[in-house]
């Protein structure tokens, strides 16, 4: 039995009580075995007949939302959850494409055929709330407890293309095995162009959930690897054939530390989804410049320049699953300033060097990403307990007030207003030259500030 507060209870019995029968579905139910609690709840409503009477019947539980006409679906706030209603539907190809699909009511089928739609047999159990029945007539529930990955009808299953990426995000949510013939559905699919047919921002959605939901990153991306679909996302099917220098990187590929980095920075996210989002991604692509750049010099394996190189790759390859031009430019400084901890720590960096590295990268961010790039490794011996670096940097970011973002500048165009100074486009190389001094500490008060400015006019 699924427990339901009060208030849900009565919105659910007002909707019997009109002769509806309301089936909780979806991933509210199934992450009820999955011990990942969630508050947006799908429930489909047997019995409606049309969108109009459905709303008069919800409108006194709040504001209603219509989300897509062909889809019926009804959104409401309602006591704490996010609540999707919905009359059950088929569906059937009619174009190409994850939207290329006629739908139809059917609102008098029963839960067996209504089920059958859905992509996995883990999205296919429902619970009646007023018989308080579970509802599982493709075995989702033993699937679960067997962490198995199944679809429920390899012929519909097809039809959409999307599913492959789901499947992809839901194995390493909830670390399951994918099932031999959905895998080699997803293959052929992959193989006929299925992810060609994707808008970026499907793409995007799904790799979001694989990135921001799953403990273990790595394992979507291994299935994606397996399915055939990182030629897709080149170049990071190039990683694996990219070797690195076997002393400092004896995991062996750049495919391998990847894997192992990418589940490290999933443990140390910051729960603030955009900004764990941020740190993901750069520590997918902090390596995507080694491919091109790898060389043997001297018998010795390196990639130099492989972060100024990832910035451009970077960009193209976000380019194609993103618009969000403020996320790339957030991603973009963290892959090509990823090393500079462990650099800056190696070489007993001056405070200068430090200022002048956060005009460049939020430090904070780059310590996270340098840390997952350094536990992303085996270890010949003990295992650090700590990230060195990472320490000596923060404590001396924060004790520059550098931590998190840059200095502000010391000296501004009113001072040189102050000073005597007509406006002027000499203002912009005044004070950029002053940034610079402040920069290598020629100063740091205002005082100062204004003392410098007396020396260069």
């Amino acid at each position: 039995m699924i427990s339901l507060p009060d208030p849900l209870l009565h919105l659910i019995e007002h909707l019997d009580r009109a002769g509806i029968k309301p089936i909780l579905v979806g991933g509210f139910v199934r992450d009820t075995f999955t011990g990942h609690p969630t508050n947006d709840l799908d429930i489909e409503l047997y019995g409606v007949h049309s969108i109009e009477s459905l709303e008069t019947l919800l409108q006194p539980f709040g504001k209603l939302n219509l989300i897509g006409k062909s889809f019926g679906v009804l959104k409401l706030a309602y006591a704490g959850y996010t609540i999707d209603f919905a009359p059950p539907r088929t569906e059937s190809k009619s174009g190409f494409g994850h939207k290329g699909f006629d739908v139809a009511w059917q609102s008098d089928i029963d839960f067996t055929d209504a089920a059958r739609r859905r992509d996995f047999t883990i999205n296919a159990i429902g619970y009646d709330p007023i018989t308080k029945t579970l509802l599982d007539p493709f075995g989702g529930v033993e699937d679960l407890k067997n962490k198995r990955l199944m679809c429920v009808d390899p012929e519909t299953f097809i039809d959409d293309p999307l599913r492959v990426l789901r499947a992809v995000q839901f194995a390493a949510r909830f670390e399951l095995t994918c099932d031999k013939r959905l895998l080699e559905l997803c293959r052929s699919m992959i193989e006929h162009g299925a992810l060609e047919e994707l808008p970026k921002e499907r793409i995007f959605e799904e790799l979001k959930k694989l990135l921001l939901q799953s403990a273990r990153p790595s394992l979507g991306l291994i299935l994606l690897k397996e399915m055939g679909a990182l030629a897709f996302l080149s170049p990071l099917d190039r990683f694996e054939t990219t070797p690195q220098d076997p002393q400092s990187h004896p995991e062996g590929s750049v495919w391998n530390h990847l894997l192992m980095g990418i589940d490290v920075m999933a443990s140390i996210r910051t729960g603030e989804s955009k900004h764990d989002l941020i740190l993901m991604l750069a520590m997918l692509l902090h390596d995507i410049g080694k491919p091109d750049s790898t060389i043997i010099a001297d018998g010795v394996l390196n990639a130099p320049k492989h972060a100024e190189r990832g910035v451009d790759i970077g960009r193209a390859w976000l380019s194609k699953i993103t618009e969000d031009k403020s996320l790339i430019d957030a991603v973009l400084p963290l892959i090509r300033y990823h090393g500079s901890p462990r650099k800056l720590h190696k070489t007993h960096a001056s405070d200068s060097e430090i200022l002048r590295l956060s005009t460049h990268a939020c430090i904070e961010d780059l310590i996270h990403i340098a840390k997952a790039d350094f536990y992303g490794r085996t270890f010949i011996g003990t295992i650090p307990k700590s990230f060195e670096a990472g320490d000596w940097l923060f404590e001396r970011a924060k004790a520059l007030g550098v931590l998190y973002e840059p200095p502000q500048p010391l000296l501004m165009g009113r001072d040189l207003i102050a000073s005597g100074l007509t406006p002027s486009e000499t203002f912009k190389s005044i004070l950029d030259r002053a940034y610079e001094a402040q920069l290598n500490q020629e100063f740091s008060t205002h005082e100062g500030a204004l003392k410098w400015l007396v020396t260069v006019l």
